[in-house]
């Protein structure tokens, strides 16, 4: 039987809140160590591996977040699969901390090391976002999506989605050019999402279908 899905949505909100704070935790630290004895201002320079990543990872959770809140205002029911389906999801969100981690601490390393650490993290962003395509064509196969969604605008979100995992591929492959590029790619990527599409909520006071 299925039930409603509000559960579903706190818990991966509290998921997603955790996430960013371990991010924090892991990358801004509190007090930058510089071999080179020099000033705070050279300090701070000396980790900006670690802001990038943060200022990275940060838009792109941001973003994971706001989709995934867009996407759940029209699921009124949720199955088995679609539990399991967002589980997964929140598996590579869960893990996107260590890989921006481990990506921080190898930007300045041997070209190997930054790519293969680069390539990790392309892999995390790619799982959740080919996780988010799964979510929404389950939805919509199995008919958890509210009633009175319009199919048109199921089918344009559905290509919205899909556009996310090969942009990821895009820019997984601007790896083996430039590490820090792909890095800067993901930005813009982000950028795009920023941009209002179709199942986002309206700049207006209308009500979506779901919040009726």
């Amino acid at each position: 039987m299925a039930r409603d899905a509000s559960r579903v949505e706190a818990f991966s909100d509290a998921v997603i809140a955790i996430v960013l704070t371990l991010m924090a935790v892991e990358l801004l630290q509190f007090a930058p160590q510089n071999p080179t004895g020099t000033d705070l201002a050279g300090a701070l320079f000396h980790e900006w591996p670690s802001y990038l990543a943060y200022v990275i990872t940060f838009a792109i959770v941001g973003q994971v977040w706001l989709t995934h809140h867009n996407m759940w205002r029209y699921v009124v029911r949720i199955d088995q699969l679609l539990l399991v389906l967002n589980l997964l999801l929140l598996l590579f969100v869960a893990a996107i901390p260590f890989a921006a981690n481990l990506l921080s601490d190898n930007l300045r390393g041997p070209v190997g090391d930054q790519r293969l650490t680069a390539a990790l993290y392309a892999g995390t962003v790619l799982g959740e976002a080919l996780f988010f395509n799964l979510s929404w064509w389950w939805a919509r196969r199995r008919h958890l999506l509210h009633p009175d969604l319009d199919p048109r605008l199921a089918r344009a979100v559905a290509r919205r989605f899909l556009l996310g995992p090969l942009l990821y591929v895009v820019a997984f492959a601007v790896v083996f050019v430039d590490p820090v590029l792909s890095l800067v790619a993901y930005l813009l990527l982000v950028g795009l999402y920023l941009i209002r599409g179709p199942g986002d909520l309206p700049p207006s006071k209308e009500i979506a279908p779901a919040e009726g």
